[in-house]
């Protein structure tokens, strides 16, 4: 028997080859985990006239070394303590960003899963003892995007976030208000019409036409789907020397049909971030939805259709898909996408990614609406290490305030920004600069542009410790803190002393499905505080 006829013995279709990964795994695979796995290179394709099918040992040994050699490999270089059931890898991306978790990208944030795996009341081998439950109220003095005070209100919990910036504290009321979906859907139907009949240069339509046209035909014949990812996932292929030859290559093609077109890629001003990171024809529309989005009289309708505007600006940014996360330069010409393993472009228009959000917004807004409690909830924009917490909320409701005055905070989970690793501020500065608020970065702890040094350090130490002594003054005496943390350095030893707290137990996990290119072997600590005065 020939090696074809022995290969179509062993091959399955999408869902025979789901259902055989999932009794392998003992867990979920979906037919669509099975496709990415096609589509992305990662095992062959086979199967003719539409019929796509995959070679069954193929695919036993394709999980076989993902799952069994990464926890091997994993554990030998950040030590046998690493637990790996924390490190959620049987879930897919839809449940780490489910519901409002996704309204807005937000860089540094925990997954949900990890916040219920602390707050809620089960047990097992690693956490033995049950630290929250229902009607407590749980804080996150660096609450970021919100996601402890999402998972907290579905467990039926009172949360309290409190962060220097004005921006994260918008998304985070944005995830947990109440809304309108009837005045809502009519809201954003009405400015999706008008920014899709907002034209600000008739040519641009038609450059984009050919310029897509054009690509098409360019990736199809160099780039074919998915067995170029193949070739590069098996190393035929050298993805650096051929990415960047096609590159050249159809960059004359660009440049011709810009010059055919009269594009204007540069807008006259280059002194804001709004300035610099966006093409004129694009930056021409993010000002137009702007206009139209003041016109709204909801308070907070007007607040999500900010987020909604906000995530579309981001995704438009004049830069590379993989540089995303981390801006280099402006990108205002095609280039090899190592994301997409093409040859992909710079956007002109918001118009595709304003309906695409506005519409996954309101979605996942009424998915969180049929999980929501009514436990209190309160964000506060204020710099951790001096607020007044007891203030800050009679100030925003009566209620509240008298159930803090009477149980105070039981405890904390939170994730403290890591020593050197992000500016917070200046993530978002396409949205401080379109809404006008205000930025207070010189009161970000552990910022990036302060870089790691010992100055750097002693500033985090005191900065961490001086937060723990400031909020503690409203928590009860038995509290319960987790903080989630990179600590490279062996700071928080000396931040818990300073903030009379001892490290009662630590939880070492694995960090996963990273978007940065560099895929090497990383873990986070879960210090679990007791008072210790």
């Amino acid at each position: 028997m020939d090696t074809t006829m022995q290969a179509k013995k062993k091959l399955l279709n999408i869902g025979e080859a789901a259902t055989f990964a999932s009794r392998l795994l003992a867990r979920e695979i979906s037919p669509t985990n099975i496709s990415y796995l096609i589509q992305y290179g990662k095992i062959k394709k086979y199967g003719e006239n539409g019929s796509v099918q995959i070679n069954v040992e193929e695919l036993k040994e394709y999980y076989k070394s993902r799952n069994g050699r990464r926890e091997l490999n994993w554990k030998k270089r950040l030590g046998n303590d690493l637990n790996w059931g924390l490190s959620f890898d049987h879930l897919r991306e839809k449940d780490t960003t489910k519901h409002v978790h996704r309204l807005h990208p937000y860089k540094g944030k925990f997954i949900p899963q990890l916040v219920e795996y602390f707050l809620d009341d089960h047990i097992d081998d690693f956490k033995t003892n049950v630290f929250f439950t229902k009607g407590d109220i749980i804080l996150d003095p660096f609450s970021g995007s919100g996601t402890m005070l999402v998972q907290a209100n579905e467990l039926g919990m009172h949360s309290i976030g409190i962060d220097i910036s004005q921006f994260n504290c918008a998304i985070t009321n944005a995830k947990l208000l109440d809304y309108d979906f009837e005045l809502l859907t009519k809201e954003v139907a009405k400015i999706k019409r008008a920014i899709q009949n907002f034209e600000t240069d008739s040519n641009v339509q038609q450059f984009e036409r050919e310029l897509v046209f054009e690509l098409a035909k360019f990736n199809k014949t160099y780039f074919p789907s998915p067995q170029f990812r193949r070739d590069v996932y098996t190393k035929r292929i050298n993805e650096d020397k051929f990415g960047k030859e096609k590159e050249r290559e159809f960059l004359s093609i660009y440049n011709s049909l810009i010059k055919k077109h009269g594009i204007k890629l540069k807008q006259e001003r280059d002194k804001t971030f709004l300035d610099k990171w966006y093409i004129k024809s694009t930056r021409d529309e993010i000002d137009f939805a702007f206009e139209q989005l003041k016109k709204i009289q909801n308070p907070n309708i007007k607040r999500i259709l900010a987020i909604i505007l906000s995530r579309t600006i981001r995704s438009c940014r004049a830069t590379t898909h993989s540089d995303l996360a981390t801006l280099k330069e402006p990108q205002l010409t095609t280039y090899y996408c190592f994301k997409h393993k093409k040859i992909c472009k710079p956007l002109f228009s918001i118009k595709y990614w304003f309906t695409r959000y506005a519409n996954d917004t309101i979605f996942r807004l009424k998915e969180f609406e049929k999980l929501k409690t009514k436990s209190f909830w309160s964000v506060i924009p204020a710099d951790s290490r001096t607020v007044d917490i007891f203030e800050e909320i009679k100030k925003r409701n009566a209620e509240f305030y008298k159930l803090l005055k009477k149980q105070k905070i039981r405890g904390i989970f939170s994730s403290p920004p890591y020593v050197g690793q992000i500016d917070y501020h200046e993530q978002h500065a396409y949205a401080y600069d379109l809404f006008g608020f205000e930025r207070r970065d010189e009161l970000e702890i552990g910022p990036l542009y302060k870089g790691q040094g010992k100055e750097a350090r002693d500033s985090y130490v005191e900065g961490i410790s001086k937060v723990l002594l400031n909020v503690r003054k409203f928590m009860i005496d038995d509290f319960d803190v987790f903080l989630v943390a990179n600590d490279k350095w062996g700071l928080y030893p000396q931040i818990a002393k300073l903030a009379g707290m001892k490290i009662v137990n630590q939880f070492k996990r694995p960090v996963l499905n990273r978007t940065e290119r560099d895929k090497s072997p990383y873990s986070e600590i879960i210090f679990h505080l007791k008072n210790n005065l």
